[in-house]
């Protein structure tokens, strides 16, 4: 069943939320709830564990990103601390959501592409 369908990009199918084996269906029922199968190819997610690599990459590419400007603000302007509250918690709240689904997405796809597997051990 692997076979009948054309190998997808899972950097494409992940950023934008799509199935990883055809590339149609929805891969969320919700904002980060993973759906329960592809409604277009019949795949079942149950496979889809993205675990906390996510949360880890969003917050490092939102700390470079939010206390880099933070820091270029307050290093070019020295504005008072409630202007940096104003600017930067919504900011951070505002970057954080936007990429955390895409990331989850393209974990997931990456999961599926690479048939990644909770780890065992040999019993012997």
């Amino acid at each position: 069943m692997y076979d009948e369908y054309p190998p997808q990009s899972p950097y494409s199918t992940g950023l934008s939320g799509h199935c990883p084996r055809c590339g149609q269906g929805k891969l969320f029922k919700g904002f980060l709830d993973v759906a329960p199968s592809c409604q277009a190819c019949g795949l079942s997610y149950s496979f889809a564990d993205a675990g906390d690599g996510p949360a880890v990459f969003v917050t490092l590419i939102a700390g470079i990103i939010v206390l880099g400007l933070a820091l270029w603000t307050e290093l070019t302007f020295e504005p008072p601390i409630w202007v940096h509250l104003v600017i930067f918690l919504p900011l951070t709240l505002v970057v954080c959501l936007g990429i955390l689904r895409p990331l989850k997405g393209l974990l997931i796809a990456l999961q599926y592409k690479n048939k990644a597997e909770q780890g065992r051990l040999d019993q012997h």
